[in-house]
């Protein structure tokens, strides 16, 4: 297989991250544990070498994340010698008693927010970087790869910079920060690909496994205690995998027996569901992410 990574966009995510930690005070890496944030880390190595990261990780913990992704981000973090910051949204939910969604649809993604945004408060963080991509949702579509947020951190997508020439402004108002996006002009299978070429290592998550799952609307969900699961929907083991790692309770598997980074791109090079389709929190509504966006999300 001939690897079909475009170089350039390499080169650009390294300059994308020189140039944040030249321009901002204290910028951070917000880490997930998924795909996206791990090819962020792997990229700053190369940006930096052979000086160490020089960016705080931060990780917005649900409460809700698979074991396997806390087990990997745990990991990896030692590995690279970085300082990981841990938020907790349980926190968040005490400390403004918000309503801890329940039932078939539960999710609390808009709940990170608020832990986000006190997150970047007390860390006095200035820029904050992320591994979203222009091509996983529209609204995500709509950023800059210097997005700046107010000091509500709302983002009004009217107000955005432009960047021509691969100019970036880095000046802010007091209060204000920018959500910085490296991997803005990458696509799913760009990733996968640069994941080939580099060998970086990812969570078993990603790879075909046997797992015990249900079916709703259609989607292959967990059978996990976090879960919501009604009587009528029986729990059967099956070969999955998933394409992209959120909550536990709101991203589904996919049928999958790509075992092998290999397989992987030849599937999705072949399928016709996107890669967030299996997303249940950006199908609330049409605007789901936007909404989400504007209140404070990532």
């Amino acid at each position: 297989m001939i690897n079909q990574f475009p170089q350039a966009l390499e080169e650009e995510a390294i300059y994308i991250l020189r140039e944040t930690a030249a321009q901002f005070r204290n910028p951070v890496l917000l880490f997930s544990g998924g795909k996206d944030s791990i090819t962020l880390a792997h990229l700053c190595i190369k940006a930096f070498a052979p000086q160490a990261i020089p960016f705080t990780f931060v990780h917005v913990d649900t409460g809700h994340n698979f074991p396997e992704t806390l087990s990997f981000r745990d990991y990896l973090i030692a590995k690279l010698v970085v300082k990981l910051e841990v938020r907790y949204v349980e926190d968040s939910i005490s400390k403004y008693q918000l309503d801890d969604p329940q039932g078939k649809y539960a999710s609390r993604n808009k709940l990170q927010s608020y832990t986000l945004l006190d997150a970047i408060e007390e860390l006095q963080a200035d820029a904050c970087i992320g591994g979203a991509r222009r091509d996983e949702e529209k609204a995500r579509a709509k950023e800059r790869i210097f997005s700046v947020r107010d000091e509500f951190g709302a983002w009004n997508p009217k107000l955005q910079r432009p960047e021509l020439f691969d100019m970036l402004n880095g000046n802010i108002a007091k209060g204000h920060n920018v959500r910085v996006f490296p991997l803005s002009n990458w696509t799913e299978l760009d990733v996968w690909n640069y994941i080939l070429r580099e060998q970086i290592e990812i969570p078993s998550l990603y790879f075909a496994h046997t797992r015990d799952v249900f079916i709703r609307q259609n989607l292959l969900w967990t059978s996990h205690e976090v879960v919501y699961k009604d009587d009528d929907e029986p729990v059967f083991s099956t070969s999955v995998r998933y394409r992209t790692i959120g909550d536990i309770t709101c991203t589904a598997a996919v049928a999958s027996e790509a075992d092998s980074l290999e397989k992987i791109i030849e599937e999705i090079s072949q399928s016709k569901l996107s890669e967030r389709g299996a997303r249940l929190d950006d199908q609330v509504s049409e605007a789901a992410m936007e909404e989400r966006k504007m209140a404070g999300y990532f």
